[in-house]
Parts: C-alpha cells; structure tokens; sequence
C-alpha cells in the first residue's frame, strides 16, 4: 500500500517551498544523518570543474563542491530553495551563480558544463525534455551523475521504519525508463554504490562520450 501519488506531490511541494526551512532538519532525520554522506558521493564522481548542479535544495553540495576547488552553478525550481543557498554561501564566504528555472529549459549556452550533479531527483528526472537539456549543455566529453536512492542498514527497528517509509511514499519505485532514456540519447551508462557502516546510496553515472551534447533521445 502506498499513499495517494497526489498527496505525495503536495506533501513535497510545501516541502520544496513554504516549508523549505525544514528541509535540511527533515532529510537528516529521514536518512538518519546520512543524506550529507549520500550527496557528497557525487564529488569524486565528477569530471572536469565546472558543474551545474540540477534542483540543489539547500545547497549543501554547492558548498562541499565550492570547498574543493570546482566551479559549481545551481539550478533549482523554488525559490525558497534559491534564498535559502544563498544565504548559506554568504555566511561561508562563497559565491556560486544560482538562478531559478526547470530543468526542461536550461537558461545556459550549450557545451558548457563538464559535468551535472543530481541528488534524489524528482519525475523531472525522466522528461526527454529535461534529458535533452541535459545533453545540450554538456560538454561534448561531460558527465551526468545521479544519485537517486539511499538505504539505510544495521539500524534496527528505526532503520526499518524509514526504509519503508520510503516505499510507502512512493520514493522507492524503480525507473528503469531513465536508464532507456538516457542510452537512446547517446549517453554510456555505469552505475556504482556508495556504502558506509550503515547505509547505500545507488549512483548512476552517465558519461556522453561520441555524441553531441545537444542531440535529442532518438523514438
């Protein structure tokens, strides 16, 4: 039994929007601490330096990115979101170029990024439209990498819980047209894991090697 998919998308909505003060308290909570470790998987996964990074939330990527050296760029839909990175790279002494828009119209030239960061991506995730976008402004060597499920292990009773609250709410459902869509769109697909002690993260890594980075997924 799942909840109604309309109750979830309203749920998530206020989530990524007039509730998006809670949002860092609420996925430390849901993965039991891990959702920083999670995330900062993408890092060694990256290709060149600079990195758009696709619905950055909070933007604690956008820093942990900023800390090492890349040059990362935000991109996210809400902007509650937009405010709340802002203020978090001004407080850090950083500065990251961050806009607010989809991710089915890039407000960026083509080739212009060597790799795009996306964590625990919505059903935008799976739009030819936003896969496109992806495409055209990647280098034509760039790199897309996802990571779009977490598992927590050894937790016990609570461990448990979250893990089905996960399939309750829908956020465990397997997309196996993101992985079609994105080989008919050129891409060379890999796919590792992230594990610690007590949790996994899956990570997709999409590499769009002998393509141009604006072809659209063939039909």
């Amino acid at each position: 039994m799942r909840l109604p998919r309309r109750l979830v998308r309203f749920g998530f909505r206020l989530l990524y929007n007039e509730l998006a003060w809670t949002y860092d308290w609420v996925s430390w909570a849901v993965s039991l601490g891990q959702w920083r470790q999670w995330q900062r998987a993408v890092i060694p996964r990256l290709s060149g330096r600079r990195v758009l990074e696709i619905a950055f939330g909070t933007g604690d990527l956008l820093i942990d990115m900023t800390a090492v050296g890349y040059r990362p760029c935000g991109l996210d839909l809400s902007p509650y979101m937009v405010r709340i990175a802002r203020a978090k790279l001004l407080r850090r002494g950083m500065a990251a170029p961050l806009c607010q828009g989809r991710a089915q119209a890039l407000p960026f030239a083509s080739g212009v990024f060597d790799s795009i960061a996306i964590t625990f991506p919505t059903d935008f995730i799976c739009q030819p439209s936003a896969l496109a976008e992806i495409g055209r402004v990647l280098a034509s060597s760039g790199r897309l990498v996802v990571i779009d499920e977490g598992h927590l292990a050894g937790c016990g009773l609570l461990g448990r819980f979250i893990n089905w609250l996960y399939v309750f709410t829908g956020q465990r459902e397997p997309r196996p047209e993101l992985k079609a869509l994105l080989k008919r769109s050129g891409f060379a697909i890999t796919q590792e894991e992230y594990s610690n002690r007590i949790s996994t993260a899956h990570i997709m890594i999409a590499t769009c090697e002998g393509r141009q980075p604006w072809s659209q997924p063939k039909t």
